[in-house]
């Protein structure tokens, strides 16, 4: 749960403002504390739906401000973001494995809500932090140096993904992987969609499952006999047979089992995350009986 910490618009105000800029690519930013005027803000943006932060040697603070290049609601997959049910807007965030030197908040009308504490550690499998914002909102990171006496080893870094269309069997308020009902099975109408929208799409056999006890998840690795669609280069291999792997909780009690199946799902940081998953011959029955109602929301060159 988010930890509210009720700072006043005085508190900005008290902070000089700085120059805004953009970052070269409008996607991700890397700069140093070094540059900035004592207790200055500097002002962000960043115009894509997903991107990264390196803040070097930080002092003062950083204002982040998240605005996808399309209008709310339009964006798609892929494009910039929302689009997601009523154009809520889904935003993560993932710390690098020693975020120090800063803690990091989520501005919402002169309050801060701290996201991410300064970590002392190095954490292999840093935590992700999700919120929402609605239709209207400009969400906005707040990057707040800490004091140190010595900052030259402190690096504040995280990467961002804006999405709107995260299924309704994921959550976004902790993390993807926590929600109650990604282990329940697709019904007809969610399997379609899954196919219109996933991030991949792909035929196949699982190989093997291995538990990830720090993410609390199971990776499946499959061997994928298709590949319909993938956003980036999830399955890899020759012209017959590709191999990856996807994450899906660790409680859905996933076991290697003959069969061949739809997989479909959304990356996550760079990882393939499971949505539905029916059996081939189920997702054949399911795709053309739409087809001849001419009920599907999309064609998928498959069957």
């Amino acid at each position: 749960m988010l930890g509210i910490v009720a700072l006043l618009v005085s508190f900005l105000s008290g902070l000089h403002a700085s120059t805004a800029s953009y970052s070269e690519d409008q996607c991700s930013w890397k700069g140093s504390g070094l540059s900035q005027q004592q207790g200055s803000v500097e002002q962000i943006w960043l115009r894509c739906a997903e991107g990264s932060v390196e803040w070097l040697y930080p002092l003062g603070a950083l204002r982040l401000t998240l605005s996808p290049r399309l209008p709310w609601g339009l964006v798609g997959s892929g494009g910039g973001g929302g689009g997601g049910a009523g154009g809520v807007l889904s935003v993560c965030v993932k710390p690098s494995e020693q975020f120090g030197g800063a803690q990091l908040y989520l501005e919402r009308g002169g309050v801060l809500e701290l996201l991410l504490g300064e970590e002392t550690e190095v954490n292999a499998s840093p935590k992700v932090h999700c919120f929402t914002a609605t239709p209207g909102e400009r969400p906005a990171l707040f990057l707040q140096a800490t004091p140190h006496q010595d900052i030259s080893r402190r690096v504040a870094a995280f990467r961002y993904e804006l999405r709107g269309d995260w299924p309704p069997r994921v959550s976004v308020n902790s993390d993807p992987i926590s929600s109650e009902d990604a282990c329940r099975p697709c019904n007809s109408t969610e399997i379609l969609m899954a196919v219109c929208t996933s991030d991949f799409v792909v035929r196949g056999n699982i190989r093997a499952v291995e538990p990830d006890a720090s993410l609390g998840a199971a990776v499946i690795k499959v061997a994928a006999t298709r590949v319909f669609r993938q956003k980036s280069a999830l399955f890899t291999g020759g012209r017959l047979t590709r191999s990856g792997e996807f994450r899906t909780p660790l409680q859905c009690g996933v076991r290697p089992g003959a069969g061949s199946f739809l997989f479909t799902g959304h990356s996550h940081f760079g990882q393939a995350w499971l949505g539905c998953a029916p059996r081939y011959k189920d997702f054949q029955r399911v795709y053309n009986q739409a087809r001849l109602a001419q009920e599907m929301p999309c064609e998928l060159d498959a069957v």
